[in-house]
């Protein structure tokens, strides 16, 4: 039974609710400046189909590769803005381009000289004109870079065998079937389990779902929880106060293992006022109401049951997702705002680094937001407005909590699909799982598109 609550505890509801609605909005607005990282991912992806050509079957080029993928990659980099470009850009631009003079012209936009003082040398000497070895290229300033390496080689010397690294092309095509076919499978078997499921719901045939039990909390409480824990405390005052702390630690860390430190110390920070607020909420409601299980409902058995649970209704929301994001950009155009993890896993190269991102996105974030809206948010309000108005509040609250004006809708639609999880498997294990699952799906497309 909920206790009536005191006119203070109302007041700080008020101010932390009012607090949020500002700091939301000017997060959203923000939104519109923050870069879209998509642009990026298909440079990427251009990128891999021009270095796996040689590699990939003739009767799979048409399909995977196209009729011309050095002209492809040559019209994306042309497409971004001169200020925009980075210095590797600007050397695969000129390579790229037919006019030794553009070239030229090019080269003198880079704005670390010397570095690119070898291959201006080697690439650019009028006297020479040609590539001289595989072994000078590798003694470049920037080694390891098989894109830039292949463009340049073809400027020089032409569409010729002496050009082509086997191996970086085989590896690049394992990568391309893994970017590319992969996810058409996962779709296609989405829509049939989609298609499963409208049929079994048209028949009445679905399994009945499990009882909901309400978690006996206000809505005081859910917007102190949310708005002063989650918002207030979490987003702002905590990381502001720890991630400068964090400087005694990371401070002679390398710089990209410094920033995954940053972020990973920084989502902790987020969590710790917002479990505490709610480990408080909990502890207070009466033990003999408590359901078997606890109020937040982590069952892990049966666990292979939850398990396909989980993978299913990924599958099955991945296409709407996808639709979503697809008709957004149809319609208004990409809208920025990409979440800024995308690109530092897209472009980091520190294994270690890599490794704090991967916690951070795969174990840590999806447990923590699946506790607050579908573990608590979800349940509590149900015993008010009903199990539908829930699901589709909570969807909302946890797709605006990404602060991400492009990305509100589609989140939105992940946000449907988990909470109707929870409704349909009466546990809170598979939507964790479920939301694990989509983060590490998209962090390991992110690993394959970083050559």
């Amino acid at each position: 039974m909920r206790k009536a609550n005191s006119p203070w505890k109302i007041a700080v509801a008020v101010f932390s609710l009012l607090l949020t609605i500002f700091i939301w909005t000017k997060g959203l607005e923000d939104s519109f400046d923050r870069p879209s990282v998509t642009p990026a991912l298909s440079l990427k992806q251009q990128e891999i189909v021009y270095l796996a050509g040689p590699a990939v079957p003739d009767s799979l080029k048409t399909l995977l590769i196209g009729n011309s993928p050095r002209i492809s990659l040559k019209e994306m980099l042309a497409q971004i803005p001169k200020e925009r470009l980075t210095d590797r850009q600007i050397l695969m631009l000129t390579g790229l381009e037919t006019s030794k003079d553009i070239q030229k012209r090019l080269l003198q936009n880079v704005s670390d000289k010397n570095n690119y003082e070898d291959l201006k040398n080697l690439f650019l000497n009028e006297s020479q004109g040609v590539l001289v070895s595989k072994d000078l290229r590798n003694n470049l300033s920037i080694p390891n870079d098989p894109v830039l390496s292949k463009i340049l080689c073809e400027s020089f010397i032409g569409d010729n065998k002496q050009c082509i690294d086997m191996d970086v092309a085989r590896n690049v095509t394992i990568r391309l079937f893994l970017s590319q076919i992969l996810p058409i499978v996962f779709i296609i078997l989405g829509i049939g389990l989609l298609i499963q499921k409208l049929w079994l719901t048209y028949r009445k045939s679905n399994k009945p779902i499990p009882e909901l039990i309400p978690i006996p909390l206000s809505l005081v409480d859910m917007i102190i929880l949310i708005a002063g824990g989650f918002v207030i405390l979490g987003e702002v005052l905590f990381p502001a106060l720890l991630i400068p702390l964090s400087e005694l630690v990371t401070g002679g860390l390398e710089s990209s293992l410094k920033i995954a430190s940053r972020v990973f110390i920084g989502y902790l920070a987020m969590t710790i006022p917002t479990l505490f607020i709610l480990y408080q909420q909990i502890s207070g409601l009466s033990t003999k109401e408590k359901p078997i299980g606890g109020w937040l409902q982590m069952k892990i058995k049966p666990f292979l049951s939850n398990l396909s649970q989980a993978f299913s209704s990924w599958l099955m929301v991945m296409p709407i997702v996808l639709l979503t994001s697809w008709l957004i950009n149809k319609v208004l155009g990409d809208q920025g705002g990409s979440n800024p993890l995308l690109e530092m896993v897209l472009n980091n190269q520190n294994n270690f680094a890599l490794v704090l991102l991967l916690v951070t996105t795969v174990i840590f974030a999806p447990l923590f937001e699946e506790v607050i809206f579908r573990g608590t948010l979800l349940p509590s309000l149900s015993g008010s407005i009903g199990k539908s108005l829930s699901v589709l509040v909570s969807a909302i609250v946890f797709a605006l909590a990404h602060l991400s004006v492009g990305e509100f809708l589609p989140l939105s639609v992940l946000g449907l699909a988990l909470g109707m999880l929870r409704l349909s498997s009466g546990s809170l294990f598979p939507c964790v799982v479920m939301h694990s699952l989509w983060n590490g799906v998209t962090f390991a497309n992110l690993l394959l598109l970083a050559i």
